[in-house]
């Protein structure tokens, strides 16, 4: 699992969740290294997306199991995320985005082609928080 906070930090490794403590929003991902939809958003989408100026004030929560099938597993959800699991009413499919404000899940989306929706949904929120 990565987790970066809006301060800037980022690394392979989990960052306690103080980190980002501070950063209402939270954006997801959910998938699993085996998952070939997974593959084709990293490389069509991530890079832009870790270059945005929406990365850069949110937390961003990577949930990316060696299998895809382990990603609803609570071991890959530390206990500060498990509310936003027990959200999900489908505990299934990657990849999967959620955009989460004081851990409440406000879009749920998954699926490759999903993606742009999930921006959409994040900058409003950002607009609605930010201004």
């Amino acid at each position: 699992m990565i987790i970066r906070g809006a301060a800037g930090l980022a690394g392979s490794a989990a960052l306690p969740s103080a980190a980002f403590a501070d950063t209402p929003i939270k954006v997801i991902y959910v998938g699993g290294k085996d998952c070939g939809p997974c593959e084709t958003w990293k490389k069509r989408y991530k890079a832009a997306w870790l270059a945005s100026p929406e990365y850069q004030q949110v937390a961003w929560i990577e949930i990316d199991p060696p299998r895809l099938r382990e990603a609803y597993q609570a071991r890959y959800w530390p206990g500060d995320l498990s509310p936003i699991l027990a959200q999900l009413p489908r505990k299934s499919v990657t990849p999967r985005f959620l955009v989460v404000c004081d851990d409440k899940v406000i879009a749920n989306e998954f699926g490759v082609s999903r993606w742009p929706k999930i921006v959409d949904a994040l900058k409003q929120q950002l607009g609605l928080t930010l201004t």
